[in-house]
This record gives structure tokens, sequence and C-alpha cells, in this order.
């Protein structure tokens, strides 16, 4: 018998080199068979019960053709439906046309309805009022205008009327005002310039003028009517004083980009009625603007740009709720970026936690603090790794509410930057002097990332982008992230959750459902998958199911009262009464931005009852803000039952 030699290192090699160009060569001949074969073992491997119970489990929404549309804002309704706000959803022609869409989906029956929308209500403010009612507020009037587009030179033109004998003008559109040099300008819209006052200091009486803004484009196409110094205008038409009373003056007239102009329209979008209904106009127009509930009830309208596009500089206004009406606050000034991320404390104070929606100065109105809005006062919070990246940031009340602590999730530099940052931070607000400690990475750097608080105390994050509204970033074509984890607040960790299917950055949204669900929903890129064409809105929509649904079975709803009071009690029948261990309330979401600061979750006293519970509510307004709450019980798995809808006053 002859014996084996024993293969040499180089033969050896050889061989394994011939095996894996063997090898490659099948994959390639088969590679779509392979890539078969790789989708169905995914789809085998994600609907294991294991792998559910695990990491939770996504699935597409069915919508119908003609219910597809640019999701822009949504909110959790008190009937458990969900309104989708598109408005003109970011799209000029839609605009131009008066085309505005609003639609609501039932989760219950997958059922689509249209609702009538009056005006463009693109990039509005929202909060839910203590009666359940949604308040809308601001919007757009006008697109923005990029600078390569601008043929005419514009600016805006004050036209001051120092008459205070002749009343109020009115000066329509079309209005013709002529240069020194005789160049001619023309009004875009009607204007009513008020008369002028006069005012006695002492002896003496002074007379300030009235006046009014308005858009003037130059007659004539081109650069030589561009106007780079303020100077003064004389009103064609007039005659005898009105020639002196009556003029314009403008800073400068330039073919400059013009930005998105706010509006001033607002609504009560009522659930009942699936209906918006008109209320009084905002003191100031408000485009990306915030808005805060406070401890007694009203709302805080906050920052965004007025009617030409120009950053508010710090004027706020309320919103009686009684009386339907937008009052200004002259003693309640403090300039903040557009879409700022303000939670109502237990103090009743606002924390400003630093998120934004990017509008603003780059450096004024970024600092987060407490705000005291009744003194106008504000604390400082620092702390924060990453301070210049809190644009696109998410931001939320960690549960329960009673903890009072606030996360800020990832976020971009200032702009259309490409820079972001993994970085979570954490602030204990009841702390004398609170800071931002560090809390995890997040897994990339993300901005855009959709924030979810889950009935069992736990955060659902999901998508987001590395890059700018899912642009290049670090050589990559697009930067979404097709990723999602949950936090879990009493670990100070994040555990990895099933990955979505559709990519969500600028304009996306996530809110819970009263059945425990999360829906994703929207994602305005700026490109396609390959980097080089325009992106368009995605219209799919998405919903994970938690861990906690595959837990076995569920704690039934609880039947009982569907109002409580703060600081009192109410009994709720339900047959698991034995294996509950806890009962969160839970806010419904308004969200739009990555801005959400309506969502928060708050720890009720639980007793065993015969029949049931006995759940006591605190007592604190700034803690528990009165409105319409979900009410869900949680076992000793950690599993919720779906919620009860109660009114809390």
């Amino acid at each position: 018998m002859t014996p084996r030699t024993r293969p040499t290192p180089a033969r050896r090699l050889l061989t394994a080199l011939i095996t894996i160009l063997a090898m490659a060569a099948v994959v390639v001949v088969n590679r779509p068979m392979v890539v078969f074969a790789t989708d169905r073992y995914h789809e085998f491997a994600i609907n294991r019960p294991s792998y559910k119970q695990t990491f939770g489990h996504w699935s597409m929404l069915p919508v119908p053709a003609g219910f597809k549309v640019n999701a822009i804002h949504a909110a959790l309704l008190k009937t458990g439906k969900v309104l989708i706000i598109a408005g003109s959803g970011n799209n000029r022609e839609k605009f131009e046309a008066g085309t505005f869409r609003t639609i609501v989906w039932d989760p219950r029956t997958d059922r689509f309805t249209d609702v009538p929308t009056p005006t463009d209500v693109f990039c509005a403010g929202h909060t839910f009022l203590p009666d359940g009612k949604l308040l809308v507020a601001g919007g757009t009037k006008s697109y923005e205008v990029l600078a390569a587009d601008i043929k005419h030179a514009a600016g805006v033109m004050k036209i001051k009327n120092e008459s205070p004998d002749s009343g109020a003008r009115t000066f329509p559109e079309g209005t013709r005002l002529r240069a020194a040099n005789g160049r001619v300008y023309v009004t875009r819209a009607d204007v009513r310039v008020p008369a002028a006052t006069k005012m006695s200091h002492g002896a003496q009486t002074m007379v300030h003028a009235g006046e009014a803004e308005v858009w003037v484009d130059a007659a004539e196409p081109g650069d030589a009517p561009v106007v780079t110094q303020p100077a003064q205008y004389t009103i064609q038409g007039l005659s005898g004083d009105d020639t002196r009373n009556l003029y314009g003056i403008a800073e400068k007239i330039t073919r400059e980009k013009q930005e998105y102009g706010g509006d001033k329209t607002t609504y009560e979008f009522d659930p009942d009625t699936e209906r918006y209904v008109r209320t009084g106009d905002l003191t100031e127009h408000r485009w990306y603007p915030t808005l805060a509930t406070l401890a007694g009830g009203d709302v805080l309208a906050v920052s965004g740009l007025d009617e030409f596009g120009r950053i508010l500089p710090g004027t706020n206004e309320r919103y009686q709720v009684k009386e339907k009406k937008w009052v200004p606050t002259p003693g309640l000034r403090r300039a903040f970026p557009t879409y700022p991320a303000l939670f109502l404390a237990g103090d009743e104070r606002l924390f400003f936690s630093g998120s934004n929606g990017g509008y603003g100065s780059a450096t004024e109105g970024r600092t987060p603090g407490l705000w005291d809005v009744r003194k106008n006062k504000f604390q400082p919070v620092h702390g924060l790794r990453d301070a210049t990246m809190t644009e696109t940031s998410a931001s939320v009340l960690l549960p329960p509410a009673q903890d009072q602590r606030v996360m800020i999730l990832g976020g971009g530099a200032v702009g259309d930057s490409p820079v972001s940052t993994a970085r979570t931070a954490i602030a204990d607000l009841d702390d004398p002097r609170p800071v931002y400690r560090d809390g995890p990475d997040l897994p990339h750097p993300t901005r855009y990332l959709n924030t979810v608080v889950l009935p069992d105390d736990t955060v659902f994050t999901s998508g987001g982008s590395s890059g700018y509204r899912g642009g290049p970033y670090r050589g990559r074509q697009r930067s979404d992230l097709l990723t999602a984890q949950i936090y879990d607040p009493r670990a100070d960790a994040f555990r990895k959750a099933a990955a979505p299917v559709v990519g969500r950055n600028y304009h996306s949204e996530a809110l819970l459902l009263p059945d425990g669900r999360v829906v994703t929903m929207g994602s305005d890129p700026i490109y396609d998958k390959s980097g080089k064409n325009p992106g368009t809105f995605e219209q799919r929509i998405e919903i994970y199911s938690p861990p906690y649904l595959f837990n076995g079975d569920r704690p039934v709803a609880p039947t009982g009262p569907s109002l409580i009071k703060r600081g009192d009690r109410a009994s709720f029948a339900t047959p698991d009464a034995a294996r509950i261990r806890a009962a969160r309330l839970v806010r419904p979401s308004a969200v739009t931005h990555g801005t959400d600061v309506d969502q928060r979750s708050i720890a009720l006293g639980v007793k065993r009852a015969p029949g049931g519970l006995t759940v006591s509510v605190p007592a604190k307004r700034g803690l528990v803000p009165a409105g319409w709450y979900m009410l869900f019980l949680i076992d000793n798995k950690g599993t919720p039952s779906p919620a009860r809808w109660v009114r809390i006053r």
C-alpha cells in the first residue's frame, strides 16, 4: 500500500483558491437564485415567534391609491383615528393650484376618508386642547423661490402713513412705487396702512407714523433695479398732502433667494365631526412654529418664519382657549430656532431641549434651558456634548413623566451640513441646577430620528439618516438608516429592534396607536437611491408591533369612567386585576419635523379592588396637562392592555 503524501502549504493554498473561485462562479451564475433564497430565509427568520418576541415585527399598511399623500403632520385623535395632514405636501404645483389634503385613517378598520382642507397647513404648528380638539396654527402663505429662478429683483417695502387725520389707507395689489433714480417697483398684494398716531410728551405732541409691509417686485427684469442700501420711494398716483405723508421705505431689493412665507390662519380640528373649524388669526404669520401647551390649558405659539420668510425675533403669543382668540405677549419675549422642542415640566416651566427644525440664527436661542413663562426668566442647562448638532434631533420626556427626565437623541449641524451625531444626553429637571449628562450612543450618527413613548416605560426609536435629508454621508450615496432600537430608561441602554423596510428622514412621523402598535409614515429625501436625481416623497406607511405584543394573552382593556379629575381616584373593571402591576396614562402624539411635545406617559397609583382596580391620578397640572389620554394596564410580564380613552380635567 502506497503511503499518502501530506500536501505542502503551497498545494493547500492552491486547492483553496481553486475551491473559492469555483464557488464564486456558482454564485455569479446563480445570483438570482441566491438572492431569492436569501430573501426567503430572511422572511422566514423575521416571522418566527421567537424573533418577534425579542425584536418585534414590521408590516406594511395597504393604503388605497386615492389616499396616498405626502404625510407632513400626524396626530392621534381621541376617537382612536389618525389625522394625517399633507396640506400642499411640499409641492409647489399643488400649492399654486390650491390643492390641499388631509386624511383620516381608522386603524381598527383600515378605512381612509378625506377631510376638506381650507388653507395650506403645510408646516403649521399643532397641539391638543383640553377638550381633545387639535389646534392647528399657521402654515404656508408662499413657497420659497430660489435665486436662479428670480428674474425680477424683490424685497419687503414698508409703506408709511404720517397723517393722523386722514385715517387708514389701503393700496391694492399692483400699486407702483418709484425710486429716486426713476426705477419702478410693484406691490404683490393689497396692503392696509394704519393712520399715524399722536402722542403727547409733556407739552410736546409727536406723531408716530403708521406702517405696514408688503412684497414689491421690480417692474423690469435683471440686475439693474437691485438696491442694496436703505432708500425711500414715492407712491405713484397720489396728490396734495398725500405725496408727503405716504411713501415707501425698503432696506434692500435683490435677486436673493426668497424663503417660505408663513400664514396666520388657525383652526381647531374637531375629532367628532372630522372637520377644521376656523378660529381667530394669529397675531403674527408663522411657518415652522411650535405650539406648547401651558399648565392652565392655554397654548403658547413660539418661533417660526413670518410672511416674508424672516425668523421671528422672539415675538411669541398666547391662545386663550375659552375665548378661542390669540393675544400678543409682549412681556414674554424669547427667540428660538424654528420648531423648538418645548416640554411642560412639573413645576409649570417649559424646558427647551435644544432640538429644533433648523431655521434661525446659528447661535442665538439655541441654548437648552428651563423657561419660566410667568416671569420670562430662563435657566440655561449646560453640559450637552456636540452642542452645535441639535438641528433635526429628537427629544422625548422619558417615561414615567414623574421622573422629569428629558432625553435628546442625535441631530445634525446647522443648515444643510451632512455632519450628524450619535450622541444622546439626559437632563434631570428635578435637579435644582440641571445639566445634560451623556446617555448611550445611538448605533449610528442620526438625524430625523422618530421617537415614541411605549406604555411599558420604554422608548421606541427608528429611521432617520446620517446625512442631510438622506443624502450623501461619508462616501455613501444615500444615508437612510434601516434600523430601529428600544431605549430602556431603567437600564440606560438600547436594545436592537426589528429593522423597517422603508427609510425615513425629513418630513417623517411616528406615533403610538391605542392597540400598542407604532405607525411610521412620510419621508422627503433630497435624492433618489442613485444619489444623483431628485428624490420622491415616501408615501408608504409601515407599522411596528413591539415585542410585548407577542408575549401571550394580553390584559383586556379596562372599563370604567371616561372622565377623571386631577388628584382623584377612579375604579375600573378588569378580569385581569390579579396580574396587573402598573397603569399608565399616555398622552397622544401630535408630531411633525421630529417635534412632538405632546406625548408623555404618566404613572398612576394602582390598588386592587373587587372586580378590578382603583387608579389614582397625580394632582400637579404641570405633570398632567388637561386633555384626553390612553389608559393602559400593564401586567407582570410587561404586556400592556389595549387602551381605554379617558379625559383628565
